[in-house]
């Protein structure tokens, strides 16, 4: 652009003819005639319009032979060689002359003093102009990485201070408190970041300290519950196995007993929910065979059923004995026990309940089905979709499914695992928990 600029200066300074283009134009109009020579009318206009004076030099004897009316008295008229040498590249008398070459001598023009500057010494070294392509391209060169250490200055410089800003940004979700730098270019977002982190500080302070308070609260009043609820049991286990009272008030100890046992094992669920939510639950993980762990709980239950209202069957594949995966061995158990207590609990009726584990696209495969009442396809996406009150304080009045469900989910959680609830080919429920091998 600085090129295309100077030439468009250049263009605009320079007239439509040059000096030495209009000195030739006035040597080829004059002619010589009898009385002398003459210039035509146009070319001595023209001269005039830009205050030009001129003055024609024979060659034989080097006087001026003609001369225009506005020749000024210091301009001479005889010439020597050297005195056309000087002015062929110089001045006379401070004018700035053009020479143009005529049929029998020389045309001088003189432009007005303040014109134009004429270089007197035009020498240039030949090296210099030989090498000038190549001068040219180093200075180019040069400059360019000069830029571009200007560039890698100002840009590390602001690099320098970006990073710690983007390492901070990135380090607010982890909850560690960030203190930055507050200075240079970017010193006010650094203090915002610092406000921020001493924010989300503050707020993770208090969330710790409620949810400590509410698993404390949880597992105190399930302590202090528990006392009370087993001299309940007790004395109505006493009730319900004493002869001597008549058949329907050992029938109503019965229900009691029942219904403590369900308050006991709900208290449990409860006090187990609120560890695993808040990460108070220790786990051993440890390698654990699936099958043999997921059997034994099948049997236990089926040792339960003396009444055969609630059949178990164990639907695993005879040839697959051993699937190891890295777990805590009681909280599979426990997880399985529950959606086999589920089955129970929600088909008062009787149901055959289906268990079988598998292995598929290295993974491991729990699942547990029935062929009880099931539910509707709005209760299994509740089911699959919807947060149980335990880990949500919105539309509370709708999460009405016990704690069974949200224990098994918390477990397979903390196991790097997923559950899915759906419809069961045998008609009722059935849940799957997919572990990593």
């Amino acid at each position: 652009m600085n090129f295309i600029i100077l030439a468009i200066i250049a263009a605009t300074q320079a007239p439509n003819g040059s000096p030495w283009k209009t000195a030739e134009q006035a040597a080829e109009s004059i002619e010589k005639s009898e009385q002398g020579y003459v210039m035509p009318d146009t070319m001595i206009e023209e001269l005039n319009a830009q205050n030009v004076w001129a003055v024609y030099i024979e060659n034989a004897t080097g006087e001026c032979v003609w001369h225009s009316d506005n020749l000024p008295d210091t301009v001479p008229l005889e010439y020597t060689v050297s005195d056309i040498a000087n002015l062929t590249r110089g001045y006379i008398d401070g004018y700035p002359t053009f020479t143009g070459e005529g049929s029998n001598g020389l045309m001088v023009l003189g432009y007005p003093k303040d014109s134009y500057w004429k270089h007197m010494w035009p020498s240039w070294d030949y090296q210099f102009i030989a090498n000038l392509p190549k001068t040219v391209l180093i200075v180019l060169a040069i400059n360019i990485f000069i830029i571009f250490l200007i560039y890698m200055a100002a840009n590390t410089k602001l690099l320098k201070s970006i990073k710690p800003i983007t390492d901070g940004i990135q380090a607010l979700h982890t909850g560690q408190p960030i203190v930055l730098k507050e200075k240079g270019v970017l010193s006010e977002i650094a203090a915002n970041i610092n406000r921020t982190s001493e924010v989300l500080q503050s707020q993770n302070y208090q969330l710790r300290k409620k949810e400590t308070a509410r698993a404390n609260w949880i597992a105190g009043v399930s302590h202090d519950i528990r006392t009370p609820l087993s001299m309940v049991m007790g004395y109505a286990s006493q009730l319900e196995s004493n002869k001597q009272l008549p058949e329907d008030e050992r029938k109503k100890a019965a229900v009691i007993v029942k219904q403590s046992q369900r308050m006991k094992n709900l208290i449990n669920d409860l006090n187990l929910a609120s560890k695993l939510e808040y990460n108070m639950q220790p786990t051993h993980i440890e390698q654990v065979n699936v099958i043999s762990a997921v059997r034994q709980v099948v049997v236990d239950f089926i040792n339960l059923d003396i009444s055969g209202k609630y059949p178990v069957e164990w639907l695993t594949d005879s040839d697959l004995n051993t699937l190891i995966i890295n777990a805590d061995k009681d909280l599979i158990k426990r997880a399985v026990s529950n959606l086999i207590q589920n089955s129970i609990n929600h088909n008062a009726d009787g149901c055959t309940i289906y268990v079988a584990v598998k292995e598929c696209n290295r993974s491991c495969n729990i699942v547990v089905s029935d062929n009880g009442v099931g539910a509707t396809d709005e209760q299994i996406d509740k089911l699959n979709n919807s947060p149980h009150y335990m880990v949500c304080d919105e539309n509370t009045s709708e999460q009405r499914h016990g704690l069974g469900l949200l224990i098994v989910k918390q477990i397979a959680a903390a196991h790097k695992g997923t559950v899915e609830i759906r419809h069961s080919k045998y008609g009722g429920l059935e849940v799957k928990i997919c572990l990593p091998l």
